[in-house]
Parts: C-alpha cells; structure tokens; sequence
C-alpha cells in the first residue's frame, strides 16, 4: 500500500501493546518501516515470541532500556533514538499509546523537528496517579497528526485546545489486531482442550498494574476475589513474571493454589481463550478495547480508565475487593443471553480499517515535507 521510500518511517515501540497494536501498521508499510524497539519490555519469553508471532521484521534495538525506573528509561531512549534519527533521519516518526517508549520516541523526534504521527490520541483518564496520563498528554501537545481512535478522544483534544486541523479521528488499530489474530474456530478449541476447560465456563483473568501488584493490600484482595470464584468455576490466570514476584514478595503464594496459573501467553493464544470465557477479570487497557471486537463481558479492576467507550455495556470498573466478586458474579448471572448481546453489539473503537487511515496520513505528510524541502 505504501508508496514511502524505504525505511523512511521510524515507528517507535517497547511495549508488547505495542506491538500488537502497530503490527498492521508496519505490515502496510511494508520496506518504509524502520521499526525501533526500546526495549522497555523486552526478554525471549515475553517481547522476543510476540515479535515471531507477529511476523514484526526484525527492529533496531536499543540497549540497557528495560527494568530502569520510568526517569532514566526516557532519558536513557532519547540519547539513542535521537543517535538513530541522525545516522538515518526518517520522513516522519510514529508512536502509539502512552508508554515511555512512546514518549521518548515522541521527544527525539521533536527534538530533531521530524514529524510526529500519534496513534491512539486523545485518551484521558483524568487520573494524575497514572504516569501514562502524563505520557500521553505530553505526546499529544507535540504531535503533528493525531490519530484519535474515538469522537470522544477527538472530543477531548478540542477541549484541550489542539487545533481540529491537526487531529483525525481513524478508529482503533486494536480492532484490526484483534480480527487479523484470531485463531479458527478448530484452533481455539484445541487450544481450550488443551487448557482443560469448555467454551463459556470459565474465567480468563489479567493482573500486572501496579496499583494492583505494588500494594499488597491491593493483591491480596483481587487473589482472593478470584480464588472465591474458583470454587464456582475454573479462573485461568496467565501470570506475568513481575506479578509472579510481587506475589511471593507479599506472601501470597497460597492464593493461587486454586487457580489454574500458566504462563504468560502469546496474543494469538490469549485471544482464543477470551474468546470463550464466560467473563474476563483485568487490569489491562488493551483488554477493555479486546473484549468489544469479541463481544465478551469484563470487568475492570483500576481505579480508573482512559476507555470510557467500553463502559457500561461491554465492561465494568470496580475497585479492588468485595466489589470485584460481586460484579462478576452478576455479569456471569447474565449468562448467554448478555453474551449474545455484546457479540451484536459493533466496537466503539471502530471498524478495522485505523492502519491503512494512518498509514494515508503518513503518505500524505511525508509527501507534503518533500514538497516543502525542494522549495
């Protein structure tokens, strides 16, 4: 689709959301894409088998990025992505989110006067406790385009005084990530046999947020909120090796024991499972975008959310605590019929086609700065 030279876009990454969520984009771009990866999470087990998955070419890497504390991971990005930019200077720089990964790409790209595409801008949970609210506001007052998944992304951009001119609203990449990853039908059902558990009888559940993993007050009351479903029907929990830690850290080993604990899984693989688990349980952003393409009910353990178009129909925001047995349970109440109901629902975060608007925009604004370097 692309018709860009090669490698003459730097898309900036760390993250595996990220990866997900820009796979299409780069596969659109095809040889235009210079793809860097930050490493802000990166290892074999996790990173290096969603980029095989993915069928992500192979990146530039950044070093000594990942397990820092949030100041010198930044710090550390911007002195070698802005190294990268001189030796190969891209017509147009792109990140997605709200990561530090996206943030320093942002920075280094500003730094140099590259054009800055934004991918999911205007995301806004009015929550100042959260890093990403203050990553994502500070990409979106100096990012050139603005790709707004949502009217109410757009919404709160104007309100925040970004011109209208420089702001699109392109739908969700998520939503393409989500269709183009599904397995078959055969496929998730193998994979449900292999799991042990049937389609509508379980609960596929998520915890790595800090406000959940660093406060073991906070852990302890989501363990035990899932442990108690349990005793009702299996609660599969796909552990992430930092939640693993924080876990053993706090002494709470003995909360897993009547959960079916595996290890982290690929997207493809966790997909499957989503796909027919009777509730989801998460702390993710990403998985409150999921369960809209899915049409499976969620709830959502945070404090709050930047996803307010997921709410109230497709999921529910609780705190930590009694209150997470008790909207799970009255969404499992529901039963097929709310199932059913959610699957004919269309995603708010649009209809599949986000990459190729973004990758539009990308033609159109490295072809605008050609234009304005030979005059």
């Amino acid at each position: 689709m692309s018709a860009l030279p090669p490698r003459s876009i730097a898309v900036v990454l760390g993250t595996r959301p990220e990866l997900v969520k820009l796979t299409e984009l780069i596969r659109l771009l095809g040889p235009a894409a210079h793809v860097v990866h930050t490493g802000q999470h990166y290892d074999e087990e996790l990173s290096g088998r969603f980029l095989s998955d993915l069928g992500i070419p192979e990146p530039t890497y950044l070093t000594g990025i990942g397990g820092r504390p949030r100041a010198l991971q930044i710090s550390a990005a911007l002195a070698q992505l802005d190294a990268v930019f001189a030796a190969e200077p891209p017509r147009a720089v792109v990140v997605q989110g709200d990561t530090n990964a996206a943030l320093s790409g942002a920075l280094a790209a500003n730094a140099r006067a590259i054009p800055l595409v934004h991918v999911e801008a205007g995301l806004r949970s009015h929550d100042r406790n959260m890093p990403e609210e203050h990553n994502r506001v500070l990409i979106d007052r100096i990012a050139d385009v603005l790709c707004a998944a949502t009217p109410e992304n757009r919404d709160n951009l104007l309100a925040e005084g970004i011109p209208a001119g420089r702001i699109e609203v392109t739908g969700n990449t998520v939503v393409e990530a989500v269709r183009s990853q599904l397995p078959t039908s055969a496929q998730r059902f193998a994979e449900l046999e292999r799991m042990g558990v049937a389609s509508d009888a379980y609960v596929l559940a998520t915890v790595h947020r800090p406000e959940n993993t660093d406060d073991p007050l906070a852990l302890r009351a989501v363990l035990t909120e899932l442990a108690s479903l349990a005793a009702e029907l299996p609660v599969v929990l796909p552990l992430h090796p930092r939640t693993r830690a924080c876990i053993e850290g706090a002494g709470l080993a003995g909360l897993l024991d009547p959960l079916l604990v595996t290890q982290p899984l690929g997207y493809r693989t966790f997909l499957a499972l989503a796909q027919h688990a009777a509730l989801l349980v998460s702390d993710s952003g990403g998985v409150q975008e999921e369960v809209t393409v899915l049409g499976r009910p969620l709830v959502v353990v945070r404090n709050s959310t930047e996803r307010p178009e997921a709410m109230p129909d497709f999921a529910e925001l609780v705190g930590p605590g009694r209150e997470l047995g008790e909207a799970a349970r009255r969404r499992l109440a529901s039963g097929a019929e709310d199932r059913a109901r959610l699957a004919s629902l269309p995603s708010p975060f649009g209809d599949g086609l986000a990459s190729r608007r973004v990758v539009e925009l990308l033609v159109g604004l490295a072809a605008r700065g050609s234009c304005a370097a030979v005059a």
